[in-house]
């Protein structure tokens, strides 16, 4: 029988030198998740005044949650230009953006954006999972990105209309706030006919359902348009899909927007309560 000789120094090193090149190993790890964060966009974008404004009614559940400090859950609903295609990494995302730039406005909320994206579908397609996607996460809010797919799809976006309407009906009913997020502007989707009237189509619902709308065509062609901003700069290579720049700048001004309609509610809510309260000489 052969005897290995024990070495008590030999094992306290080699124990040592594992115990280091595992902790490295989780120093690593954990600056790697630290690095994957997004964190709010540092970019240089600019847009008109109307982008960190949100056209339409107001955001009145989110208002009322944030107001009481409760949990806070939004759902990034849409196809590519919700799920990134074109960003970097999920972190670039605008849904990823969008959460860090909501827990600046709101710092110490407990608040998570849900991406529910994905590519290619159109609104008869997101419809499809509803249930699944959005009311088993019972969100706050939702972003609704949708129109560009109709566009360059060779059926026409008349169909869009009442599955549209009928998608916002599901929304209300289930006592959601939605955003509405239009198309973006870009080379592929400005040579087809149907790209302006579904700008309006869209416009046009909010207005008759009461419900408010980002523009993201409308800041896309003034970085085009007034800035003479280059199309690589905003979009990536396939010039249709947006990149980091523009789901930075996106999430940046979209956030903005959300903070702004909250405070306008919570300010009209006070407004409410303190006119509906009697004068001390009626009491």
């Amino acid at each position: 029988m052969n005897h290995v000789e024990m070495n008590p120094e030999g094992s306290r090193l080699r124990f040592f030198r594992l115990a280091v090149a595992t902790a490295l190993l989780a120093a690593f790890a954990a600056g790697s998740a630290r690095a994957d964060q997004p964190v709010p966009f540092q970019g240089d974008c600019q847009a008109m005044a109307e982008s960190g404004e949100l056209a339409g009614a107001g955001l009145t559940r989110l208002a009322t949650r944030i107001a009481e400090r409760k949990a806070i859950t939004v759902i990034a609903f849409g196809s590519s230009s919700t799920e990134g295609i074109g960003a970097s990494s999920p972190s670039n995302t605008y849904p990823a953006r969008l959460e860090a730039e909501l827990k600046q406005h709101f710092p110490g909320l407990d608040l998570r954006v849900i991406n529910r994206g994905v590519g290619g579908e159109d609104v008869a397609e997101m419809l499809k999972r509803f249930d699944r996607d959005i009311i088993a996460a019972k969100p706050d809010l939702v972003v609704w990105q949708l129109g560009t797919n109709a566009i360059l799809r060779d059926d026409g976006i008349a169909p869009e209309q009442p599955l549209m309407l009928r998608g916002i009906h599901q929304f209300k009913k289930a006592g959601i706030d939605v955003v509405l997020m239009n198309p973006q502007f870009a080379p592929k989707v400005m040579r087809d006919p149907d790209a302006i009237p579904m700008i309006e189509m869209i416009a046009e619902i909010a207005r008759i359902t009461n419900v408010p709308v980002f523009r993201r065509f409308e800041m896309m062609r003034y970085w085009r348009k007034d800035l003479a901003m280059p199309y690589e700069k905003f979009l990536s290579p396939d010039l249709l899909h947006m990149n980091d720049f523009s789901y930075g700048c996106v999430a940046r001004y979209l956030g903005a927007a959300i903070a702004e309609d909250v405070k306008q509610q919570q300010r009209l809510a006070g407004g409410i309560a303190a006119a509906s309260r009697p004068a001390d000489n009626q009491r």
